[in-house]
């Protein structure tokens, strides 16, 4: 049988077309993913069947809390079931919400709906992480991870971007049952790919398939590794940290790009400009990866200087400052997994991925419930300016922190 060791790709030489096999199935079932034509339409057409702005809010508090009581389960079962099929059965349910709202559009079906969709999205978090790095490192490119998934990232935005602007010419052309048909094929059409991706756990790790632990064992696993491995944890703050706040200030940019005082359709172009700036930031993780801790956390604190700048400034111009500090966040995002992905020893790959996640929803509530605080009594600028402050904190823990080595696996760093 040939293995990653026997012919691994050579640093000058050809990838491993399984490699390439990988990238391309990964890029397409993220696209696919994201590709939904309703996700810029779907509160508008809530409202349009008599859903107040409280009801339309208390749907995405359920989604919210779905997501955490759900985010760490999903994780331990892909651990010890299959990455792949939690994979394929993510999609294969937010399909199913999707054509819920369409068929029964009630207050009850979209309640239903978001609970699907966040049990699906959460069945993804963490499952892929685990299988892309568990997958390369196989085939001896582990080496590529933070390049794959930085692209995928970009993929899947770029879908997104593709989808919003398909969206209003479809509802145009097919009206509404165009838009519900075509986001539910591509969720379909992402869990027909997910279930072409490669899982080769048993031939990894001889007898793992005879000696994958159980439920509560895989859980208890994570745990441990978690409380035993001191580059773990930091790993897992870093992370939580670099992707929940940035995340929600994303949601917040397009009210920030009103409070300038431009036309309400210059909005999207502001929020456009954003968006370009973390898609190159995605791109950028090779280069990235070969940056010194300590010129990552000097880009972090530029960045935070920009995001404060920029949001202060007032006027839209300043969005280019914050096109280039939310490319940096995501950068330093990537590299935040990367980093996490390589500390983790042990078989609990995808539970402690999704502990990860489940403290980054944690804060992100947080983020959330601080800007609703500070909102009614500062400006959106300075709301953006006081929490990039957490970035100087992330800053000078990457300042101080040394990138973990790989060790055997079962093998604790302490």
């Amino acid at each position: 049988m040939l293995t990653a060791s026997s012919c691994p790709p050579g640093p000058n030489g050809p990838l491993d077309p399984r490699v390439r096999r990988l990238e391309r199935r990964l890029y397409a079932y993220a696209g696919l993913e994201d590709f939904v034509l309703l996700y810029p339409l779907y509160a508008l057409l809530f409202a349009e069947h008599g859903l107040t702005t409280a009801e339309i809010s208390s749907l995405f508090a359920i989604w919210c809390v779905v997501g955490l009581l759900v985010e760490v389960p999903s994780g331990v079962w892909a651990d010890v079931v299959s990455r792949r099929a939690v994979m394929v059965v993510g999609p294969v349910l937010t399909a199913c919400g999707f054509a819920l709202w369409a068929l029964t559009p009630s207050y009850a079906a979209y309640a239903a709906g978001f609970t699907l969709w966040a049990i699906g999205g959460s069945l993804r978090s963490g499952s892929m992480e685990a299988l892309v790095h568990d997958e390369l490192e196989r085939l001896g490119a582990a080496d590529r991870y933070g390049r794959v998934m930085g692209r995928a990232a970009a993929v899947s935005m770029a879908a997104t971007a593709t989808a919003t602007a398909a969206a209003t010419p479809a509802l145009a052309f097919g009206g509404d049952t165009l838009v519900w048909a075509g986001s539910i094929a591509a969720c379909l059409l992402c869990a027909a790919v997910g279930a072409t991706l490669p899982e080769h756990r048993a031939a990894a790790h001889p007898r793992a398939k005879a000696e994958l632990p159980g439920y509560v064992a895989t859980l208890r696993d994570g745990l441990t590794e978690v409380r035993g491995s001191r580059p773990v944890r930091r790993a897992m703050v870093l992370a939580v940290v670099i992707t929940s706040v940035w995340g929600v200030l994303d949601e917040y940019v397009p009210l920030l790009a009103a409070s300038t005082g431009v036309a309400t359709e210059t909005v999207p172009l502001l929020v456009l400009v954003v968006w370009v700036g973390v898609t190159l930031g995605s791109l950028l993780v090779t280069a990235g990866e070969r940056l010194a801790d300590r010129t990552v956390a000097a880009l972090v604190a530029a960045a935070a200087a920009a995001l404060a700048a920029g949001a202060l400034s007032g006027v839209p111009a300043g969005f280019v400052l914050l096109g280039a500090a939310f490319g940096t966040f995501q950068l330093a995002d990537v590299l935040a997994d990367v980093r996490l992905q390589s500390a983790i020893t042990g078989r609990s790959r995808a539970t402690i991925t999704s502990l990860t996640g489940l403290g980054t929803n944690i804060v992100s509530l947080l983020a959330y419930g601080a800007y609703a605080a500070l909102s009614p009594f500062v400006s959106h600028g300075a709301v953006f300016a006081l929490l990039a402050l957490p970035y100087l904190l992330v800053a000078a823990a990457l300042g101080r922190a040394r990138r973990p080595a790989q060790a055997p696996a079962g093998q604790e760093t302490q």
